[in-house]
C-alpha cells in the first residue's frame, strides 16, 4: 500500500537484511525513509535512503539521530526498530555479561529509540512503532535463551506501551519473522564458557539455525509485513511474518503446553531419558 502523503520512516540496523529490505520497501510505499547503521556517513544516501549513524546502546547516539531526522524533515511517523543480535550456546555457557550485551541492543536498545520518538508521535497525533520480534517472542528455543527472552521482553513490552499510547495516534506493533535468508548468524553472541557436555545440543541447534538461514523466507517477504504494518488502516497488534510463523503462532496457542515441548524437545533433538527433576521428584 503506498502512502497518500509524504511520510516519514526510520530504519535501525538499515545496513543489511531485514532491515535493509525493510528499508527499501518503505521508499517503494513512497515513504522518506532514513537507514541507521553503526559505522554510516551522516547524510549519506544509498539508492534513495539517506543513512545516519547509530549506536542504540548509547543514549546521545539514539538522541542525537532522532533530533537529525526532525531537523532535516521536521517528524517520524513510522520507527522500525529493528537493530539486534542473536545469541549461541546454552545459557550455563555464557556470562553475565554477554546476556546483557543481547539484551543492551534488543531489548534496550528499543526502549531508547522508542522513548526518543514517542514524544514527537504524541505532539502529532500519529505514529507507528514497528518492533521485530520473532517465533523466539513467544515461543522456547533451546541454546538460544539470551536471545529469545529478550524477544520475550519485547513482546511483553511492546503490548504493555501500545495501550499507553494508543489513545494518543499512536501504535505500537509487532512483527514476528521465523526463519529469515538473512547474515543473522554472523552477529551471534556465543558462551564464552563451552562445556562439554552441552556440546552435542548446542551443535545440533547451530547446524538447525545454519539451516534455517539457508532456507528460510527472503528478507523481502518480511520487510513486505514492515510495510503492512505501517500502512493498514486498522493496524493488528502483531504480524506473523515468513513461512511457519502463523502456524506456530497458532500451535503455540491452542496445542496443550505437554504437547508443544514434547514437540520442541523432538526438533532440538533433547529426547534423551527423563531425569528425575523432570518429574517434580527430588533424587
Amino acid at each position: 500500500m503506498a502512502v497518500e502523503t509524504e511520510q516519514i520512516a526510520l530504519v535501525t540496523g538499515a545496513s543489511s537484511g531485514i532491515g535493509e529490505a525493510a528499508a527499501h520497501e518503505l521508499l517503494d510505499a513512497g515513504f522518506t525513509v532514513y537507514g541507521t547503521s553503526r559505522k554510516a556517513a551522516a547524510g549519506e544516501n544509498r539508492n534513495g535512503i539517506v543513512f545516519l549513524p547509530l549506536d542504540v546502546t548509547n543514549d546521545e547516539s539514539v538522541a542525537a539521530v532522532v533530533r537529525e531526522v526532525l531537523e532535516r524533515s521536521g517528524r517520524i511517523d513510522v520507527l522500525v526498530n529493528n537493530a539486534g543480535v542473536g545469541s549461541s550456546g546454552a545459557s550455563e555457557e555464557s556470562s553475565v555479561a554477554q546476556d546483557q550485551i543481547v539484551f543492551d541492543v534488543n531489548v534496550f536498545g528499543l526502549i531508547r529509540m522508542t522513548k526518543a520518538v514517542l514524544p514527537h508521535m504524541r505532539a502529532q497525533e500519529s505514529g507507528r512503532v514497528i518492533n521485530m520480534s520473532s517465533v523466539g517472542g513467544f515461543a522456547p528455543q533451546p541454546f538460544m535463551a539470551s536471545y529469545v527472552s529478550s524477544k520475550h521482553a519485547v513482546e511483553g513490552y511492546s503490548e504493555s506501551v501500545d495501550h499507553e499510547v494508543r489513545e494518543h495516534g499512536v501504535r505500537v506493533l509487532l512483527v514476528e519473522p521465523f526463519n529469515t535468508s538473512t547474515a543473522f548468524d554472523a552477529s551471534v553472541v556465543r558462551g564464552d564458557n563451552p562445556l562439554p557436555i552441552y556440546e552435542r545440543g548446542r551443535h545440533t541447534f547451530e547446524d538447525t539455525l545454519a539451516d534455517g538461514m539457508k532456507t528460510g523466507a527472503d528478507p523481502a517477504v518480511i520487510a513486505k509485513v514492515i510495510v503492512a504494518a505501517a500502512t493498514d488502516p486498522k493496524p493488528k497488534l502483531r504480524y506473523p511474518a515468513g513461512s511457519g510463523a502463523g502456524r506456530i503462532s497458532m500451535l503455540r496457542r491452542l496445542v496443550p503446553a505437554r504437547i508443544f515441548d514434547k514437540q520442541i524437545r523432538k526438533i532440538n533433538q533433547l529426547n534423551g531419558p527423563v531425569k528425575a527433576a523432570e518429574e517434580g521428584v527430588r533424587p
